[in-house]
């Protein structure tokens, strides 16, 4: 979120997050639980004319430059020796430790990887290996559907509802290269994207506020009081509440929940058509149009359920 505020580029948000990093580290649960449930992070940042990746350890981290093609992470280290830029006193760190000779090839996920790893590494190397796969069959012409059905993908594991996790909300960003043109991002606002709904969001003047997507706040946050997490609360908002029960319904009434599918992905199929005549110039809609479009996309969305 700070990359986002404070860089202007994918290269300064880098820059941004790398510096943050080295002087506060990281850290914290990821799970709202007494037991906490930790792990360091990767990042894929783009903007309409670069991407990166930028993977961390502790306050240690290093980014590639990515000039073409496709990239995806999966919640292990993927950098290799293909090191655009890294922290200053990375291999010093990697010999002071004995992970690496300072001799030969330095691969940062070789040398900053656990040699014993947990279990669930392995079905992390699975994901990664399959998003790569599937990105790999449709080289050269990948579109927003392409990705939005890479992200719904339940095979591969990229796409989870079931022990324990469920996949949370995703997000699909096209940004075209032409600055005059805007950029489109699709939300689903909900969990699990295989049953969720893709919707349009313009950044312009005057967004329309969404109350139905924003998380309910508690004057006493169990979140922010210390000893945190001696209680528990419904941070579900009004969307994903009604989605839940959409999910049900389609688990316990297949054909109305076959239905329903139908419905939302006629409605997401609308907002793809939207994007292409934006993005073609087919198209000019008004400013206070575009404020709105993620609003009724959601109010749509929820007169359905």
């Amino acid at each position: 979120r700070l990359g986002l505020e404070r860089g202007s580029s994918a290269r300064e948000a880098l820059e941004v997050i790398t510096a943050l990093l080295e002087r506060y580290g990281q850290g914290g649960s990821c799970k709202e639980e007494p037991v906490p449930f930790v792990y360091h992070n990767t990042f894929l940042l783009a903007d309409r004319t670069e991407a990166w990746v930028l993977e961390t350890a502790g306050r240690y981290w290093a980014a590639q430059h990515i000039p073409e093609g496709s990239r995806n992470i999966s919640n292990q280290l993927s950098i290799g020796s293909e090191i655009t830029a890294e922290h200053t006193g990375l291999r010093q760190r990697a010999q002071s430790q004995g992970w690496w000779n300072g001799h030969g090839e330095f691969s940062f996920a070789q040398v900053f990887s656990l040699e014993q790893q947990p279990p669930r590494m392995e079905a992390a190397k699975a994901r990664f290996q399959a998003g790569r796969e599937l990105l790999q069959q449709h080289a050269g012409h990948i579109t927003a559907e392409t990705l939005m059905s890479i992200l719904r993908d339940k095979g591969s594991g990229i796409c989870v509802d079931s022990e324990g996790f469920r996949t949370a909300g995703s997000m699909v960003s096209v940004l075209p290269r032409d600055p005059a043109l805007p950029c489109v991002h699709f939300f689903t606002a909900t969990p699990d994207p295989s049953r969720s709904v893709f919707k349009p969001f313009v950044f312009v003047a005057g967004i329309k506020p969404v109350p139905q997507v924003r998380s309910p706040t508690f004057p006493h946050d169990p979140a922010k009081q210390i000893p945190r997490f001696q209680s528990s609360v419904d941070r579900r908002h009004e969307l994903y509440r009604r989605h839940q029960a959409a999910l049900e319904l389609m688990e316990q009434d297949q054909e109305r929940g076959q239905k329903l599918l139908e419905t939302l992905r006629e409605l997401e199929q609308q907002g793809l058509e939207g994007m292409k005549a934006l993005l073609e110039g087919t198209v000019t809609p008004q400013p206070e149009e575009l404020a709105d479009l993620f609003f009724d996309c959601v109010e749509a969305e929820m007169k359905f359920y």
